[in-house]
């Protein structure tokens, strides 16, 4: 009896040694998951605390996260430094910003200084005077106009665009939303007043007196063609074209419809701006980083002045706008002519762009406008540059043609001596 009482008592503790590591390592895995558990709470509640915010900062409505690197593409796969709404908010007009509430209090006023500004009908089509067509687009047609009665903000004549049928309220305040944001830029057409509460839609825009660009080269043509001075007049309009789509790159803004038709004159080449924002992104607003256009295969894209990786792998940058520069420069060069003039369907542009063939160089183009635009046509796109190095290297071209034009004041063509001269016979176009 004795003796079983001693091996019971002896073989206790030895199965207790042997379920020990087990209990340790149930122990160990309980902890791992409670910790996990607490982790994840935090990170939720600070999940929403930001989401709140955000919520307030922009009057209820949230915004997505947004990457942003040097001439980093809007549509980047990765991209190391995000940008925070309020790093972006702190780089517009501080009189415009509105302090942080707290969590609790929503604030309906809050808004971006660049979104539209609800407004009711001040005009509708009807007080227009549309006196010239000036060109049509997909989206809509531009005129110059009047207002039948009194100006429209100081402004007698004026730029305006009507929407055709089908154009949407929210596509149009995206549109006007964008232009706001560039506030104003020598070379960007700026917006004077709109209306997105009837249709048809109409924007208004500042007066240009000469159109497109593309039909004032084409109009004036054969006196361009022999003026010994066409490539000075032609560098100083791309250097102009170059420091608005810089304007754009600083606003996180990418075009997407950058061509010779959407840009207008109003004194060649000093007065040229980019205008049309139909199809322009804004980086800012973006909630995701990759293209939502295969979602909405009825929006048409200019395919002849998009770069080749958008069809191969639906993307498109701000190298995608640096790409279309190139083909601007060629459009300058020849006049207005109709890219890839040989090919008629789009399957058979499509085809040519991603095989890597490119436009005919240019007859009589100068060799430094030739670089630039093979050097926005490289492939891949990371290897093109950016519109600050278009800037400098305009601006280099121009300072050799400094006996033509000060560069640093393009102005003092129309003052004085043979500088009065070549202004007057530049304004004869």
């Amino acid at each position: 009896m004795a003796a079983s009482l001693n091996n019971s008592t002896t073989q206790i503790p030895t199965s207790f040694g042997m379920d020990l590591p087990h209990y340790l390592l149930i122990g160990v895995f309980l902890l791992t998951v409670l910790v996990f558990i607490v982790l994840g709470t935090l990170w939720l509640k600070k999940y929403r605390s930001l989401e709140r915010t955000i919520r307030d900062l922009r009057g209820g409505r949230p915004l997505g996260n947004v990457v942003s690197t040097p001439d980093s593409p809007v549509l980047s796969p990765a991209s190391p430094c995000p940008v925070t709404f309020t790093e972006r908010l702190g780089k517009e007009d501080p009189e415009e910003q509105t302090p942080l509430q707290g969590n609790k209090t929503r604030s309906v006023t809050t808004r971006l200084p660049w979104r539209p500004l609800q407004q009711g009908p001040r005009f509708t089509k009807s007080d227009l005077s549309l006196l010239q067509l000036i060109k049509a687009g997909k989206e809509g047609a531009f005129y110059k106009a009047r207002m039948t009665r009194g100006t429209c903000k100081g402004h007698g004549m004026f730029t305006c665009k009507i929407t055709k049928e089908g154009v949407t309220p929210k596509h149009v305040e995206m549109e006007v939303s964008i232009m706001r944001k560039l506030v104003h830029h020598n070379n960007v057409l700026q917006l004077l007043d709109w209306n997105s509460t009837e249709e048809p839609y109409v924007l208004i825009m500042e007066f240009v007196s000469y159109g497109t660009l593309r039909s004032f080269l084409q109009t004036n043509r054969d006196k361009l063609a022999n003026d010994p001075e066409l490539q000075s007049l032609l560098t100083i309009a791309s250097y102009h074209i170059a420091l608005a789509m810089e304007h754009l790159r600083s606003k996180m803004v990418v075009h997407c419809d950058l061509a010779l038709r959407n840009i207008m004159v109003s004194r060649f080449p000093w007065e040229v701006k980019v205008s049309e924002f139909g199809l322009a992104r804004d980086l800012t607003r973006m909630r995701s980083r990759r293209s939502s256009r295969r979602k909405h295969p009825q929006e048409r894209v200019p395919l002849r002045w998009y770069p080749p990786e958008y069809f191969r792998i639906n993307y498109y940058s701000f190298k995608g706008d640096v790409w279309a520069f190139g083909i601007v420069l060629w459009e300058m060069q020849t006049f207005g002519t109709l890219p890839y003039p040989n090919l008629e369907t789009p399957e058979a542009v499509v085809y040519h762009i991603c095989a890597g063939h490119k436009n005919k160089d240019p007859e009589g183009c100068r060799p430094e406008i030739l670089q630039i635009m093979r050097d926005c046509w490289m492939e891949p796109y990371t290897s093109r540059p950016s519109f600050t190095d278009i800037v400098r290297i305009l601006e280099d071209v121009m300072d050799n043609d400094s006996d033509y034009v000060d560069v640093g004041n393009p102005r003092l063509l129309e003052t004085g001596g043979k500088d009065s001269h070549d202004s007057k016979r530049i304004n004869q176009y």
